[in-house]
């Protein structure tokens, strides 16, 4: 599995997330990560905001609205996952 390393913008601290599911909606790039491979854990949505140097910056989605909305197309890509949002 794939993972991909996050900065807390808050803390500054780097986290791994192991990455579950990528998609593009609205032309934005959005994963669905994980802190644990395999397992119950807790999942975030990472929204993609810019690219640089062949690298992409992702900040976590915190507006209900669209963590809700992404939620669904996560839930739907991944039918025999339990997501809840």
């Amino acid at each position: 599995m794939e993972k991909v390393k996050f900065v807390d913008p808050n803390t500054g601290e780097a986290l791994a997330f192991f990455v579950v599911e990528g998609t593009k909606v609205g032309g934005t790039h959005y994963l669905l990560a994980t802190e644990e491979e395999d397992g119950d854990c807790d999942a975030y949505i990472l929204k993609e905001v810019e690219t640089k140097d062949e690298e992409s910056v992702y900040v976590l989605v915190e507006d209900d609205t669209e963590l809700s909305a992404i939620g669904k197309v996560f839930a739907e890509l991944l039918d025999d996952a339990d997501i809840a949002f």
